[in-house]
Parts: C-alpha cells; structure tokens; sequence
C-alpha cells in the first residue's frame, strides 16, 4: 500500500508539469525572460540582449514564434515578449500580443533591436535577457525550467537570486527521484481524483491537446504529418492514434496560437502522452474514469523516465512521451505491471536512438514514429514479448532498463548533443 508521501508526492509532480504553455516552451521562456526584463528595469527598453544555451538555441531556430505573424527565431521571440508580452502570464506571455504589433516586431527584427549570443559551458537550458534604456539596465537569468528564474539585476545591483539546483528533474513541488513504475501503477489505480484535484487537471489536457490535434487535422500547418497518416494510411485506431498526436505537432510547431498541456516541460512531450491514450480510450468505450487513471500512467512514466534524462537533451522527447502512451495502452487494455513493464522496454528498445535536432515542423514525424514504435511495443507485450536482459541496452527489469536510457541520454549523447548544435549553426 502506498504511503501518503507517495500520494502527495505524485500528485504535485502531476500539477507541476502539467500546466498550459503557447507555443513551443523555449522560444516562449526567451519572450518570458525578455517580458519580465522589462518588467523590471520599468520602461520600453531601448535595446535588449539575449544569451542562450546551445539547447535553447537548438530548440527555437526553426520554430514559428505564436502570435508574431510567423516569425521565426530567438529574436522574434525575445522582441514579442517585450513588445506585448505580459511577464505575469509566464508561459503564456504572448498571449497579450495584439495583431497590430506583429509589424512593430518585424521592423525591429530588421533593426537590430535585439542581440543574441550564444553561452558555453552554461545548464542545458539557460537563457539571460539583458534591456537596456540609457543609462538603465536590467537582467534576468533562467536556468534549469522554463520559468526557473534565479537572477534578477537592475543597474547592476542583484536584487533577487537563488542557488542554482542542479537537479533538473527536481520540480519545485514534486521529487522525481520517487518515481517508479510498479508506485506509478498503484497510484494510478487507487487515488481519489477529486481528493486530489486531478480530475480536472487531466480534462484540461485531454481538452487543450485535442483541440490543437484537430486544428492540425482542419488546416494546413508544416508539411502536415497527421492529415498525410489518415490519408494514406487509412483510419483505424493505430493510425488515428499517431496522426492525432503528429497533428498536434504540426500546428503547435508552425506557431498555431491554441494553447496546449505539457509535460517534462514539453508542449510536443504533452501532446505525445494525451492523444494516443484518447484515440486508445474511444476505441476501446472504457468510462472517463479509466482514461484519467491511464493518463497518470501515461504522464508519470515519461516524466520517470525524462527526469533521468534531463529537459533539454540530444535525446527525443517523442521517445520517452510515446513509451508514457504505450504503457498506457496496455493498462486500457488490462495489463498489470507485469505486461506494462515489457510494453515499455520493447518500446525503448526501439527507437532510443532518435535524436533531437531542436523544435521545429518534423517533430511531427518524429512523433508519429515514437507513436508507431510505442504501438508495436504494446503489440508485442500483448503476445507476451519482450526484448531480453543484455540485448543492446536492455537491463533486467523495467527499472535498470528506463536507467539505462537515462543514462544514454544524459551522458552518452553529451558529445552528439554538442556536435548538433555545432552543425546547426554552421560550425
């Protein structure tokens, strides 16, 4: 039986991770950390500086910036948050943004306005936003989590700082380091959702990330992955099941301005782990019930396994996100622990290798693979299957094996990671 630290515990690492972001989270951060730059130095800024992590960079280079007009880039992100960014809204800043400062924005992209550098030997995600008004100045550190602020300079004085925790995993209500499969699936079956305060949580993020999936599917965003899966795949609940989560994808990373659910501080990791487990959860008619009890699974164990992983890695999210969906598929069909656990290593087993080349329009099929591989994961269980102990980087149990990737993620793609960054910026 689970002890009441547990229930806490899992409960408010779920209400961390799960909240609402606009658009994808690290050009968002960037307009966040600019918007309460200028926040503090109390003035429109004359010019404003930015510093990224290679990882920052990574993941906003090619990415469309929400309500900008579809503007791209740290400098479009960083100017919308001081134009019209509202720094209180944190990862929804730019949802104050009007049409009618889209134009304001691009002059001043051309302008030079902003300038960017990039930061050596800073945290994975790790953003400075520096404005400046005559002889005035304000900075504003990030570190860590999107909206982790742990400095804050006005005309050089430090008026706010905090140490720097080096445990990313660690939200600041949630430890991570609690989680594991077999507590995941106990907790999942047997707590109290309105105790708790889940209920409403979770239909937050079955609501928010169906309805960008089915923007996706309705209009025209990036090379529209989910539209091209049903239309030449067909419509059973496989293929619905990718292409709903790679339609989120698709709108969310050509800067459709729906808001979505995230998880693990992703907005494409959030949309991985809800949608497939909805397609699932229809096909099947099981009560709402059960599909809230599957998303705990779903979310827990890619939030388990991305917390050995860090935020911001040379790893694929989609990966860990379509591992949470696929043990989630398997308890919507019944599974104990016993076939979630060979569900998630046949999974992991897979497609561990993908790598993550920043947030931009093909996370979309990358998504849709994670999903398929995810599927096939589940299948494989089903038939009692699975990928056995020394077989690549399969370990004995479900828990050594989520270590191992951790570990691949964490360290063995540090070298991958940087070699990415440096061919994304020409090197």
């Amino acid at each position: 039986m689970l002890t009441k630290e547990i229930y806490d515990n899992y409960t408010a690492i779920l209400k961390d991770e799960l909240i609402e972001a606009l658009g994808c989270t690290e050009p968002i951060a960037i307009a966040y950390a600019a918007a309460k730059a200028k926040a503090v130095l109390g003035k429109q800024p004359e010019r404003i500086e930015i510093g990224c992590s290679g990882n920052i960079v990574k993941n906003v280079k090619g990415v469309v910036v929400p309500n900008t007009g579809g503007l791209i880039g740290i400098e479009a992100a960083a100017i919308a948050g001081v134009i019209g960014g509202d720094a209180d809204r944190e990862l929804q800043v730019l949802e104050s943004v009007k049409k009618e400062q889209y134009e304001e924005i691009g002059r001043l992209i051309k302008e030079g306005y902003c300038s960017v550098y990039h930061l050596i030997g800073v945290e994975n995600l790790y953003i400075e936003a520096k404005a400046y008004s005559g002889d005035e100045s304000a900075e504003v550190c990030i570190s860590e989590s999107h909206t982790n602020v742990i400095k804050i300079v006005k005309n050089g004085q430090v008026i706010f700082e905090k140490e720097n925790n080096d445990k990313e995993e660690q939200g600041p209500t949630g430890d991570t380091c609690l989680l594991n499969i077999k507590d995941i699936i106990e907790f999942a079956d047997t707590v109290d959702l309105d105790e708790y305060e889940l209920r409403d949580l979770l239909k937050n993020q079955i609501e928010k990330n169906t309805a960008i999936a089915e923007e996706g599917l309705k209009n025209d965003y990036g090379v529209s992955v989910g539209k091209t899966l049903l239309k030449y795949y067909g419509d059973d609940v496989k293929v619905r099941a990718k292409a709903k989560a790679a339609a989120g994808s698709d709108a969310r990373m050509s800067g459709c301005s729906l808001p979505v659910v995230i998880n693990s501080g992703s907005g494409n990791q959030g949309i991985t782990v809800t949608l497939p487990v909805v397609e699932y959860a229809m096909e099947l008619k099981v009560s709402e019930e059960k599909l809230l009890r599957a998303l705990i699974i779903s979310n827990l164990v890619s939030i388990h396994q991305k917390s050995l992983i860090g935020k911001l890695s040379a790893y694929c999210g989609a990966v860990s996100a379509a591992t949470g969906s696929a043990a989630a598929i398997t308890y919507l069909h019944g599974g104990d622990y016993e076939a979630i656990s060979k569900t998630i290593i046949n999974t992991t087993a897979n497609v561990s290798g993908i790598v993550c080349d920043g947030a931009k329009p093909s996370c979309a099929a990358k998504i849709a693979s994670a999903v398929d591989a995810a599927i096939l994961g589940h299948q494989l269980s089903t038939e009692g299957k699975v990928f056995r102990n020394g077989e690549g980087l399969v370990k004995d149990g479900v828990e050594a094996t989520i270590e191992s990737i951790g570990r691949l993620g964490r360290k063995g793609m540090e070298a991958t990671d940087i070699e990415i960054i440096d061919i994304m910026l020409d090197k």
